[in-house]
């Protein structure tokens, strides 16, 4: 089964783009993030039409994040981050599909820093971690999927001294983002590539992807009860130099199909 997330920056406006991505590659199930539409304005026809189920949970120009599978219908369990009933943001979907639990995300950027927007991604991020903790508590098959907006090393960030004081490479986010991983998740595009250099978004200026000049922050996390179906992990890098494409590639994985449950002893 292929999993894959992709931060489409505006669905409606890179939809070309997606709906080349889905027809050629077929991910089984994929989470978007940056849809920038409300929820009326989700493409749901042209993306049903290429086999694919879809939930999604939309806000008007910012943020947005869907489930889509061809694989079995989407049961949704969540929208919306717990944790803090206030929170308008559009930046978690969750969904049971084919077997396995999806979690779908779009953590903040948190920048300017020092700031408000940087202490708003923080409290994000120690709500995620809480929620994330009752997965692994019950052992439950799980993929958290989406645009984490953390480079967690400088292997993951071109020219890691010039991001110090940003918020995607900030000390206390990375922190919290091993802080995640310390309760039993899998970083799955690391693991099977521990010492490349392999970036998931390049910015529009500076001729930033022809240089390879990017930032590894999409990141699809596997719950121990996963981790042992890892086969394979790639970005889609070819996909971010199409014609009006998003500043992220998709990335996905492949996971093993389950082993048969083990047959009860007679006796």
């Amino acid at each position: 089964m292929k999993v894959a997330t992709y931060n489409v920056n505006g669905v409606n406006g890179r939809l070309p783009v997606l709906l080349r991505w889905l027809a050629e590659t077929r991910p089984d199930i994929v989470c978007l993030q940056e849809l920038k539409a409300p929820d009326e304005k989700f493409p749901e026809v042209p993306i049903r039409d290429l086999g694919y189920d879809a939930v999604w949970h939309g806000q008007k120009s910012w943020n947005g994040v869907a489930i889509l599978s061809r694989v079995g219908e989407i049961h949704e369990t969540r929208r919306g981050l717990p944790g803090d009933p206030d929170d308008s943001h559009s930046r978690y979907i969750e969904a049971a599909v084919n077997g396995i639990l999806i979690g779908g995300l779009y953590l903040p950027n948190g920048n300017p820093r020092p700031g408000p927007k940087f202490d708003y991604k923080l409290r994000w991020f120690d709500r995620l971690i809480d929620h994330a903790a009752g997965f692994i508590d019950q052992r439950l098959p799980v993929v958290l999927a989406g645009d984490f907006n953390v480079m967690p090393t400088d292997l993951d960030v071109y020219k890691p001294e010039r991001w110090r004081d940003d918020a995607l490479f900030a000390p206390e986010v990375r922190a919290a983002y091993f802080r995640l991983l310390d309760q039993g998740w899998t970083d799955s595009l690391r693991t099977l590539h521990p010492d490349e250099t392999i970036y998931t978004f390049w910015d529009y200026f500076r001729n930033a992807h022809a240089r390879n000049a990017g930032l590894r922050i999409d990141h699809l996390l596997l719950s121990p009860a996963l981790s042992n179906r890892l086969v394979a992990a790639e970005v889609d890098r070819n996909v971010r130099g199409w014609e009006k494409t998003s500043d992220h590639a998709p990335v996905w994985i492949e996971l093993a199909d389950a082993p048969p449950p083990r047959a009860r002893e007679k006796g």
